[in-house]
């Protein structure tokens, strides 16, 4: 995971085609390049992208299309707690297990780095709870009408707890 001041425009781009192909714009959840860039720049957010044997693909290496990125998680920490800000597998990546080893891979870093309680949050309906649920997270908390999806209805959020 990266703590660089200004990140790489590999990594960016990296992240932004992940990004654009998994996430549906109905839910208006996929973060645009600014936002991205914005977080990387500081120093408590940092981001893992893999290629599609789940293996890092560092921060700061060019683009290579013989290895693609088939997947990245966004986190930001805090003292001891670490906030899973975004994950994304790109959907020809998909059922490969992929989401689950970046997961693991944030909790190994997490527990290197100190940190003790993992949170995330995530809009009610939203398959990956499976995944969140299946390496150990638990819904601690709900937010009724907090996510607006493109078509104006509302949807809960669900906030979800881990500790390390």
């Amino acid at each position: 995971m990266s703590t660089n001041i200004k990140p790489s425009a590999s990594h960016v781009a990296r992240i932004m085609g992940i990004m654009e192909d998994a996430f549906d714009p109905a839910y208006g959840e996929a973060w645009n390049t600014r936002q991205i860039n914005d977080a990387l720049t500081m120093p408590s957010t940092r981001g893992l992208v893999v290629d599609p044997n789940g293996q890092h693909i560092p921060d700061e290496s060019p683009i290579d299309k013989t290895k693609p990125a088939a997947g990245f998680v966004l986190t930001r920490k805090a003292a001891d707690e670490e906030e899973l800000l975004l994950i994304a597998v790109a959907p020809r990546f998909r059922r490969m297990g992929l989401g689950e080893r970046l997961i693991h891979r944030l909790f190994e870093r997490a527990q290197l780095g100190g940190t003790r309680h993992i949170f995330l949050e995530m809009r009610r309906g939203n398959p990956a709870i499976h995944l969140y649920e299946k390496v150990g997270f638990k819904p601690i908390g709900e937010r009724p009408n907090y996510y607006r999806l493109s078509n104006g209805e509302r949807v809960d959020a669900i906030t979800f707890g881990l500790t390390l």
